[in-house]
């Protein structure tokens, strides 16, 4: 992988990123981090955020722009949307959530059939984030005083969720399942909302 992508890849699943930190994570000088950042942005790939921390010149941030989407597959977009427009004609409403239900219902059998004995959220999770990247979303845990986050750093049916935003109710309705008997899951951050990636908390549930 050249370095370039390694940077894209890194901006993806962190977020904004100093060009030391980066330097740091690939092992090499932060100027020549900077030539390659200096690169992304002249094809428009990456964008300066300068942030103001404590005393002294701004921290310059890189962040990822929306034309650095190219770099990561989205299940044919076109014809997805052309297929859940097709649906809706030919079906209605009612056909279409028939068709995510069914979809929600088989992703339940095949990640209970993976979770097989995991009984506690951390070893659950690590599975689910497992599953979730072989899918493509980029999928990475967080635990944060006792609460665990599921983290989705990119979106592969970006186009069919923001056309109909019932795969989105459908995939928090299946995580909700795959955890119901030990903790609570809510959906914190949201990619079709403006969100760069989508955060689901995990939490464990208090009996009262």
């Amino acid at each position: 992988m050249k370095t370039t992508d390694k940077i894209i890849q890194l901006l993806k699943l962190h977020g904004p990123l100093t060009a030391k930190t980066l330097a740091e994570e690939l092992a090499l000088t932060t100027m020549g981090v900077r030539q390659h950042l200096q690169a992304l942005e002249d094809t428009g790939d990456v964008d300066i955020e300068d942030r103001a921390e404590g005393r002294g010149r701004p921290t310059r941030y890189w962040t990822l722009t929306e034309q650095s989407r190219v770099h990561f597959a989205d299940r044919h977009e076109e014809l997805t949307v052309q297929l859940i427009d097709s649906v809706r004609m030919i079906f209605g409403d009612q056909g279409l959530d028939k068709l995510i239900d069914h979809r929600e219902q088989s992703a339940l059998i095949q990640y209970r059939a993976a979770m097989v004995g995991a009984t506690d959220i951390p070893t659950r999770l690590a599975i689910l984030v497992q599953l979730r990247s072989n899918e493509g979303y980029m999928a990475t845990m967080e635990q944060m005083d006792g609460v665990y986050f599921l983290l989705e750093n990119h979106c592969p049916i970006c186009a069919a969720a923001t056309k109909c935003l019932n795969f989105c109710r459908s995939e928090l309705q299946l995580f909700q399942q795959l955890f119901n008997d030990i903790a609570v899951v809510s959906r914190e951050e949201h990619i079709i909302e403006g969100a760069r990636r989508c955060a689901y908390k995990i939490e464990v549930i208090t009996l009262k």
